[in-house]
């Protein structure tokens, strides 16, 4: 069986960093070294980083329903790979500073769906692309009353333009297979849910 080699922040050498770019998001430039897994020191590399913070994905469940409460707004990245940009997303928001994840859960689900949560608990985390950003998303799972889950939503200064959805347990299931889910932490919110699905429902209506 294959061992993990343990490697920590002193088997790393950066000796410079610099911004590279600054507008909306910014972009840090990186000289480093690192230890080589047969020993030694890498040659010297340079990596430019997207530094964008960390990031809440929130998957809110109705057991009343059996509906997600999930969204759908524009995504200039997706315009590349994808004949509909208007992206099908779980709520999800930047953790500013002065904000626990916890807090930005339950601020995103009233900007971006209008709903209240309930038994909010954090399911998994993940880097979203560590070849090139820093960016780590903690996801959450809660319960909602998903029938207060309509119109359109968003906040203006940000320039978003959201759809709220509710969204039956297996038309999801179905989005999944389908690829109409086709983000990151959608998939991963929606996977994990179904993996845990006896135990996270069962949990969710004895709270009732």
């Amino acid at each position: 069986m294959s061992k993990i080699q343990r490697f920590t922040h002193a088997d790393v050498q950066i000796t410079q960093t610099e911004t590279a770019f600054r507008g909306f998001f910014k972009m840090m430039r990186y000289q480093l070294k690192h230890k080589l897994f047969a020993g030694g020191w890498s040659t010297p590399i340079q990596r430019e980083m997207f530094e964008r913070g960390h990031a809440v994905a929130l998957l809110p469940y109705d057991p009343v329903t059996d509906e997600f409460v999930l969204i759908q707004q524009f995504r200039l990245g997706a315009m590349a790979t994808c004949d509909n940009p208007w992206l099908v997303e779980v709520i999800a928001g930047m953790i500013d500073e002065g904000y626990s994840a916890e807090e930005v859960c339950h601020k995103e689900a009233m900007e971006e769906a209008g709903i209240r949560l309930t038994d909010l608990q954090k399911v998994t985390s993940y880097l979203s692309s560590p070849g090139g950003t820093t960016e780590r998303i903690d996801i959450f799972m809660a319960r909602t009353d998903s029938t207060v889950a309509v119109g359109l939503h968003g906040c203006d200064n940000e320039a978003e333009d959201i759809k709220v959805l509710r969204v039956k347990r297996e038309q999801a299931r179905q989005w999944l297979v389908d690829g109409t889910i086709n983000n990151a932490a959608g998939m991963i919110a929606l996977q994990h849910f179904f993996l845990n699905e006896t135990r996270l429902v069962s949990a969710l209506i004895n709270h009732a």
